[in-house]
């Protein structure tokens, strides 16, 4: 959760997490949908859009639907920041946790999935007037080093999709996590609808 004391500043350019994998299957675009074993920590019930994922450079992605159920008026006061002080703040993952972005998402016919990172106060504001656009701030991000995704998927601690042109229609909460879940397969269905804590019944 997001703490209130922390010194929190503005970043608008977030350092790739820098690192390499010897896995040829590139999931740059994909989504990550949380294994329900990753419920114990920050990952509980993510879904993640994984932005980069390359041989030298690692993978580094943002959850989609993890809100803070706060806005960017809460930590940033300054004059540029008075046309986004209503938008919507996410948890990006755990690496730096204490800077802020800005990304910009919008559906393209031809590419799918499209995405704009680290973007300015003044561009978050420019593509929020775009239509089909969705503008988020996002506090920290994920990233993974050397071989670390590679290995986490094997242990199938993620299901990586395809992204829909539904998506950015959908409610960017836990309920994410669930609906994309069901539409993969009637197992994942019964993943999805199972009580977080099976002790509990």
């Amino acid at each position: 959760m997001v703490g209130g004391s922390a010194a929190w500043r503005y970043l608008s350019r977030m350092p790739a997490d820098p690192s390499k994998s010897d896995s040829p299957v590139l999931l740059r675009g994909s989504l990550l949908i949380a294994d329900p074993s990753l419920r114990d920590g920050t990952f509980d019930r993510s879904v993640i859009l994984l932005t980069s994922h390359g041989v030298e450079e690692g993978a580094a992605g943002l959850i989609l639907n993890h809100p803070t159920g706060k806005v960017v008026g809460d930590f940033l006061k300054g004059e540029e920041f008075t046309s986004l002080r209503h938008l919507a703040v996410h948890e990006g993952g755990p690496v730096m946790r204490e800077q802020m972005t800005f990304s910009s998402f919008w559906w393209s016919r031809k590419l799918g999935l499209r995405w704009a990172m680290r973007i300015s106060a003044k561009q978050a504001a420019e593509h929020a007037h775009k239509p089909g656009r969705i503008v988020r701030a996002f506090i920290g991000y994920s990233g993974w080093s050397p071989g670390q995704l590679e290995n986490e998927l094997k242990r199938q601690s993620w299901f990586p999709v395809k992204p829909q042109s539904s998506l950015l229609g959908q409610a960017h909460d836990l309920s994410l996590w669930a609906e994309l879940l069901r539409g993969m397969s009637p197992l994942h269905r019964i993943l999805a609808e199972a009580p977080q804590d099976p002790f509990l019944n």
